[in-house]
């Protein structure tokens, strides 16, 4: 399955708009109503990525808008037939300005599957970007499969973070250390942190270009992101 979906998001008159607003199955994309800053909900197949599928989703944010887009449940990556690796893409733009808060819920990857998460982000100076991502690597009980995670963020030009990760089925016990659950946060243009930070099994480090990168180890979801949220509070006021 191939499937593009589309989302702008545009200051006019007082309020974010969304002069475009694409979904396609099983992508789908839920505005919600507000007076001032958008709020979009991607709402994803129970029944996918499948090995094999190939999902885009591209995210424009204009000058002075204000975009909060999130997910409603968790995305379970399955094997397909062929055993081919799924694909999820999202390419996001801010101008000048702008700020978007891109906040999925949890990628859970299935026993068999083999599937890759890319980020692409460009900002303009001024701009505003907030994400979290959380692996989940297998369910209850289950092996996990095969993961490839891509965040590439880059701001008026410069690198703010180039990695990739893979995950999944290894047999080293040194593998995550143990743990099921790898969570990340990236926070770039707000206040941001003067020096690095850390608890047990969390860690929080200014990146050279600007922002702040927090990633935490955890046995599952809920945990990691109590000690995203115990990281984040390290930065004290935050603008966003």
């Amino acid at each position: 399955m191939r499937a593009d979906a589309r989302l702008v998001a545009e200051y006019r008159d007082g309020r974010t708009v969304l002069p475009e607003l694409k979904s396609m199955s099983p992508l789908m994309l839920i505005p919600k109503r507000t007076s001032g800053d958008a709020i979009v909900h991607l709402v994803n197949s129970a029944s996918s990525p499948l090995g094999g599928d190939e999902l885009r989703l591209s995210v424009r944010v204009g000058p002075g808008a204000r975009l909060r887009l999130s997910g409603v449940a968790a995305t379970l990556a399955l094997p397909g037939q062929g055993g081919g690796r799924s694909r999820f893409t999202v390419r996001v733009e801010v101008e000048r300005g702008g700020v978007l808060e891109y906040l999925p819920e949890p990628t859970v990857v299935t026993s068999r599957a083999r599937h890759t998460a890319e980020l692409f982000a460009t900002l303009e100076d001024g701009a505003k970007l907030h994400t979290r991502e959380v692996l989940v690597l297998g369910r209850e009980g289950e092996r996990a499969g095969l993961l490839r995670s891509t965040q590439r963020i880059e701001r008026a030009g410069l690198p703010v973070l180039h990695q990739t990760l893979d995950v999944g089925s290894l047999d080293s016990l040194a593998h995550l250390a143990g743990w099921r659950v790898l969570a990340t946060e990236l926070l770039v243009g707000g206040e941001e942190a003067t020096k690095p930070a850390g608890g047990e099994w969390w860690s929080l480090t200014p990146l050279a270009a600007g922002g702040v990168l927090i990633t935490a180890l955890a046995l599952d979801a809920v945990t990691a992101g109590r000690d995203l949220d115990r990281a984040r509070a390290a930065l004290g006021k935050a603008s966003w």
